[in-house]
């Protein structure tokens, strides 16, 4: 797409994207451009239907995910008042939302550093595959500032007390940490494995309905925060629409018939 973004389909009729960060001479850090596009981009796949998109795969290139911020982007932000400051981070918190609600599960492929606002994208992210040599960190306050933006997002991912005990320090943990605290869902050795770890979650994502994987991940969202009668009437109303779709139904003949069903791709040799 740019020198900042590229974004490939693969997978049976390009139902995956691939989205990847190409700015590896700064580790794939964020400035202002990055983060419209990354936006952009991800605003424009959640209009696509749930059989033309079926998972994304969020990546970067070169020997880093993303180093969190640029410091060459941040140097002006010394000279913004407050209301300009305000209109930057609000940018980063939209893109962040905009990854947050992407309808399709999203995988994020860590390797190298993932850090400050790299970890964001870690939280916004559905499946988080890390190469074990990968190094974690909330490290702003480093530089006198503090992890506000994503705050939201990392916090429903790892939890108020690993928040209290990383963010205030800003000291850079390894993969197995990130795993513990539930930042990253599977370690792996090397980059092979990385790739081979991404296809298998990929491979998982297609097994399912693509109606059914969307509501999947749409519910954890919707039941956030509802009490307990709410949730209850919301989830009844849920699964008993998609247990009358078409896709449902299918999915019940192919299980009676022995048969995949008819959104499973066809194995490969």
């Amino acid at each position: 797409m740019s020198d900042l973004l590229r974004l490939e389909r693969t997978g049976p009729g390009d139902v995956v994207a691939q989205v990847t960060l190409t700015r590896p001479d700064v580790h794939n850090a964020f400035n202002a451009s990055v983060i419209a596009e990354l936006r952009t981009t991800f605003a424009a796949l959640a209009r696509e239907g749930a059989t033309d998109l079926r998972a994304v795969v969020l990546a970067g290139a070169g020997p880093s995910f993303c180093a969190g911020a640029d410091v060459d982007w941040m140097r002006p932000a010394r000279s913004l008042d407050v209301e300009g400051n305000e209109h930057d981070a609000m940018a980063m918190a939209d893109m962040f939302e905009t990854l947050d609600t992407c309808p399709v599960p999203v995988i994020a492929r860590v390797q190298g550093a993932a850090l400050g606002g790299g970890m964001g994208l870690c939280a916004v992210a559905d499946i988080v595959i890390a190469e074990a040599g990968a190094r974690f960190g909330f490290t702003e306050t480093r530089l006198g500032i503090l992890p506000a933006v994503i705050s939201p997002f990392v916090i429903a991912k790892i939890g108020e007390s690993n928040a209290r005990a990383l963010f205030p320090g800003g000291r850079r943990f390894d993969a197995i940490r990130a795993q513990r605290i539930g930042l990253v869902h599977e370690v792996v050795e090397g980059e092979a494995a990385l790739d081979g770890a991404v296809d298998a979650a990929l491979s998982d994502i297609l097994a399912a309905g693509p109606t059914a994987a969307r509501a999947a991940k749409a519910i954890v969202r919707e039941v956030r925060g509802l009490g307990h009668g709410a949730s209850k009437w919301h989830t009844a109303r849920v699964i008993a629409r998609q247990r009358t779709s078409e896709e449902a139904q299918e999915g019940f003949r192919a299980f009676t018939e022995k048969r995949k069903p008819g959104w499973a791709p066809e194995e490969t040799e």
